[in-house]
């Protein structure tokens, strides 16, 4: 799929904020003593991770970061003066450490508080393919008090943005797919359309990007941040995770458990899910955070979700035209996607919905647009590119047209609206990706880890709360620590204050709260 696959996105990726504040239930903590690590002689990357992997060489886990001012990103503004930014250097093959490198990019914010710093808290913003240089200034007020003792530090991670980004299409090619290609096809010739799209998107990666896709995957980035653990001088890893960034955070703490801090994952991945129970998640995950929406209108949810599925009939028939463009029902999807990551944005749903309905898609076209990162211009942002190519880095499975098809019984009846976009996407993501997968599931036990914060919020449209239940689970007992939070949207931290004020106690005084402690 193009840039209209609705996988996951971050709610700070987006740009959206949760207005609400919510209040807590606890069932009490422990005072676990400091779990967030403080700076002191860091461990060598090389004594740690997989036993088969090779020591890294010195002239990589002696770098010395040079810190300068921060550019301007790509159609934004450049970060103020407390912002420095580095570059850190990476094997791009980890079984070659003293080949060929890459770079991942960092940007951070030193602590305020420098007698009480605490060390380095690393943010990875979901996407895949989220730009953490260029999201975590944008975000940062959210972790004002984690900055009095920390210092916050974004990084692009491989492939993504300052960091060899993975580069597939240019605008007009991008464009040219949006316009051409029906990911909810209804005829065989439409099939075999959507599989060619997908089939040219990833030979455009292998044209453009072909040293970097094969080493896109999440434990090759895992394996940078203990790298880039080591460089910033902490002997632990503290790490906030949202979305992807729970996947990622994950599989570091699989495969270096030892070097642990401090670690919150926050609108989390379900480890368990395959390709097919990704897309099935996410079925159940729109659809009920689309009945929660109608149901906070007054709108019965069964009523309201078959007159948006008329809707939707109606545009893959008729395209709406909007300007020199059409807003077809797939674009309409993804419209309808993104105000349902937070409940502050619901109120852009009923007026896109009710102006459409009325003959007018601009809105739930520029909704669509933003959820895609294309500007006015017409110009399209790579994330979607590493997105994919961070996806079928790690997935190994490749399901068929047979098989969505398939699929679409179960999923239009789980979701009228979503399901059998859903149900495509499991075949058009990685059709005929150049390079293989590495594995079906990713890895997420961690024996031997510190206490792993797990946060799941029960109305999460792109990841399922029962996601949180079984990475908690996953991570192992003593490890994963699960919150639940009952509201909507997707990530729970500066949206409810009892996360917040839970991951704060966590972060700064080491204080675990107790499994399945409940926000509401």
């Amino acid at each position: 799929m193009p840039i209209t696959s609705i996988r996951i996105r971050s709610a700070a990726a987006l740009g959206i904020a949760g207005l609400l504040l919510t209040g807590c239930t606890s069932a009490g903590g422990a005072d676990a003593g400091p779990t967030a690590s403080r700076t002191g002689e860091a461990k060598n990357p090389a004594a740690s991770g997989s036993p088969a992997a090779p020591p890294l060489p010195a002239a990589l886990t002696g770098q010395k970061l040079d810190w300068r001012g921060c550019k301007a990103p790509e159609g934004g503004e450049r970060p103020g003066s407390q912002w420095r930014c580095a570059d850190v250097k990476v094997p791009l093959d980890y079984a070659k450490p003293a080949g060929e490198t890459m770079t991942v990019a960092l940007i951070r914010k030193e602590a305020r508080d420098k007698d009480r710093r605490i060390g380095s808290l690393l943010f990875n913003f979901g996407g895949p393919g989220g730009s953490g240089v260029e999201i975590l200034p944008r975000a940062a007020a959210e972790y004002g008090k984690l900055n009095q003792r920390y210092d916050l530090v974004g990084f692009d991670p491989r492939g993504v943005g300052k960091s060899s980004a993975v580069v597939c299409r240019d605008d007009k090619e991008l464009a040219a797919s949006e316009a051409g290609t029906d990911f909810t096809p209804d005829t065989a010739a439409e099939e075999t359309a959507l599989i060619a799209d997908s089939t040219a998107f990833g030979a455009g990666c292998a044209r453009r990007s072909g040293k970097t896709i094969p080493h896109t995957t999440t434990s090759n980035t895992a394996r940078d941040l203990d790298l880039v653990r080591h460089v910033l001088g902490d002997d632990k890893l503290n790490y906030f995770g949202i979305s992807y960034g729970t996947q990622l955070g994950a599989a570091y703490a699989h495969l270096f458990p030892k070097n642990v801090g401090g670690a919150v994952l926050d609108a989390v991945v379900d480890p368990t899910a395959d390709a097919v129970g990704h897309a099935r998640n996410q079925t159940i995950g729109f659809q009920r955070a689309l009945d929660n929406y109608l149901k906070s209108k007054g709108e019965n949810p069964k009523t309201g979700t078959a007159r948006i599925a008329a809707l939707l009939k109606r545009l893959d028939r008729a395209p709406l035209p909007v300007g020199g463009r059409k807003l077809t029902d797939n674009l309409a999807i993804t419209g309808i996607v993104m105000p349902l990551y937070s409940e502050s944005s619901w109120p852009m749903l009923t007026s896109a919905l009710a102006k459409a309905e009325n003959g007018d898609g601009s809105e739930l076209l520029q909704l669509a647009d933003f959820y895609n990162d294309r500007d006015e211009s017409g110009h399209y942002t790579p994330s979607s590119h590493a997105q994919r190519a961070i996806s079928c880095a790690d997935s190994a499975e490749r399901p068929t047209v047979a098989q969505a098809r398939g699929l679409l019984p179960e999923f239009r009846k789980l979701s009228p609206v979503f399901g059998e976009f859903l149900a495509w996407d499991t075949a058009g993501w990685c059709a005929n990706w150049p390079v293989k997968g590495e594995r079906k599931t990713p890895e997420a036990s961690a024996p031997g880890a510190g206490p792993i914060l797990v946060i799941g919020t029960t109305g999460d449209p792109a990841t399922p709360y029962e996601g949180a239940e079984r990475m908690a689970k996953k991570l192992g007992a003593g490890v994963g620590v699960l919150v639940s939070n009952k509201g909507e949207g997707h990530g729970a931290y500066g949206t409810s204050s009892c996360v917040t004020k839970t991951v704060d106690a966590y972060l700064l005084d080491g204080k675990v709260p107790a499994y399945g402690k409940t926000c509401s």
